[in-house]
């Protein structure tokens, strides 16, 4: 079975940057981390410890000066659902999930999940079902469908909805050869620019760089996050008229600076081409083809900005019959065979069982981060614009090809009063926080969020003074 190095290892390689030294990064602990048969740990640890070993060769090559980076997997499997260890003012932040979220079991006996937490994805499920605002309503309705033709018209409908599937199912998906053939993290070279070199030290790995960050829900800012606490100045860009999910966007939301733009005008594009002139990395969340129809695709980016780092999430890729479906972790566990599977291990065969955590959304921050972070190195040396490619359905492949622990479920699982050395106070537009602090740690330059979170919207869309 690989080791958390073994993985860092191969994703260092997958994003082109040369061979680290065995002594580069300490990778401290076992698993299992929490109670899963899936290895969230290893996936945890490898990952944030990849971005860690990014920003120590960004700060060794900015400055000369090497520093011990580590990344404990205990700590590093918490964090992959930090939202669940945040308190503000000193009271856990409400239920995020809609009423009606969560699986059901069909009239052919297989179950689907709904994703209802957006009012627009809520309302037009019910619409699609005919039923009212309730679960008992929901379950009565999709007694009568059966699970794939009810994925089918809800995803003709634009809704997030997944039927459930074991791995034997999800294997002959048409989708999932698609997925079987690209790797877990994808960077690429998308057009000519002169090298750019990394700016003057400055007092951590990532000052003086400008990321623009158009992302919602978890994974996407998972990736700003990781990028401001290395000192990054991180621009997040949502819509004024787009719902957002409330508390959940605090933990995410930590060292950003809040802006809205419409972009259905061009006054509001206009600026947004301004500040992308001005900008290293452009990350985005969008379905394919989204932001293109805006005149923000990456060639479009590219032109605006040569030598930009165009970062894109997508839920299922962006090639395959599926490729322009709408999905979130939830689902994406669901239609590939996860939840199946984690419910077989746990000794509950055919009863659906989630992760312990959002382990493919966080892992997929991480992982567009580390493309990020490589992309800059490698237009240091090498010049060009970059475009990296990370899909949640393609991490899920990924953790599902990690292998499997056998013993799994003998993992703790911890509650918030459990890790009091693992958080720490902030400050934030909301109240005194109580959030995870970051597992990657650096010995010389260490994490820290230097700017407390705050609302959507609270900033104005400019960079800040380098």
């Amino acid at each position: 079975m690989l080791t958390s190095r073994d993985i860092l290892n191969d994703l260092w390689r997958l994003v082109g940057l040369p061979p680290m030294a065995p002594d580069a990064i300490a990778l401290p602990g076992s698993e299992p981390a929490l109670p899963s048969s899936f290895r969230v740990g290893a996936a945890a640890q490898a990952s944030i410890g990849a971005v860690t070993l990014a920003a120590a060769e960004i700060w060794r090559r900015r400055t000369g000066q090497a520093q011990a980076a580590s990344v404990d997997l205990r700590h590093a499997a918490l964090e992959f659902r930090s939202g669940n260890y945040l308190l503000v003012d000193g009271a856990a932040p409400p239920d995020p999930w809609d009423a009606i979220a969560g699986a059901y079991r069909c009239g052919d006996g297989r179950y689907v999940r709904l994703h209802t937490n957006f009012p627009h994805h809520r309302d037009g499920v019910l619409k699609l079902l005919g039923c009212a605002y309730s679960r008992d309503a929901v379950a009565a309705a999709l007694s009568g469908w059966q699970a794939e033709a009810f994925e089918a018209a809800a995803t003709d409908a634009g809704l997030v909805v997944a039927a459930m599937r074991d791995f034997g199912a999800w294997d002959a998906h048409p989708h999932a050869a698609f997925i079987a053939a690209q790797p877990v993290i994808t960077l690429e070279r998308i057009g000519d620019a002169p090298p750019i070199p990394l700016p003057p030290a400055g007092s951590r790995p990532l000052s003086g760089l400008r990321a623009l960050d158009l992302t919602r829900v978890i994974a996407g800012p998972v990736c700003g996050r990781v990028l401001a606490a290395h000192g990054a100045d991180v621009l997040r860009i949502t819509g004024p008229h787009l719902p957002s999910l409330g508390h959940a966007e605090i933990d995410v939301g930590r060292g950003k600076l809040q802006a809205a733009l419409d972009l259905r005008t061009e006054p509001d594009r206009a600026t947004l081409r301004g500040l992308i002139a001005d900008a290293d990395i452009f990350t985005q969340g969008y379905r394919p083809g989204t932001l293109a129809a805006r005149g923000f695709g990456p060639q479009d980016v590219a032109a605006l900005k040569p030598g930009i780092i165009y970062v894109s999430l997508s839920a299922y890729g962006e090639v395959g019959p599926w490729a322009g479906k709408r999905g979130f972790d939830s689902l994406v566990q669901t239609a590939t065979g996860i939840n199946m599977a984690e419910g077989e291990a746990a000794g509950t065969p055919g009863q659906p069982r989630v992760l312990p955590c959002q382990a493919l959304d966080h892992a997929s921050g991480y992982l567009l981060a580390l493309g990020a972070l490589a992309g800059l190195l490698r237009r240091a040396e090498e010049g060009g614009s970059w475009r990296v490619g990370v899909a949640l359905a393609t991490t899920g492949h990924w953790l599902r090809g990690l292998g499997r622990l056998p013993d799994g479920f003998t993992a703790p699982d911890p509650k918030i009063a459990d890790i009091p050395d693992l958080l720490a106070p902030m400050p934030s537009d909301f109240g005194l926080l109580t959030a995870m602090r970051h597992a990657g740690q650096l010995a010389a330059t260490p994490p820290f969020w230097s700017r407390p979170a705050a609302k959507l919207g609270s900033h104005t869309a400019a960079w800040p003074d380098r």
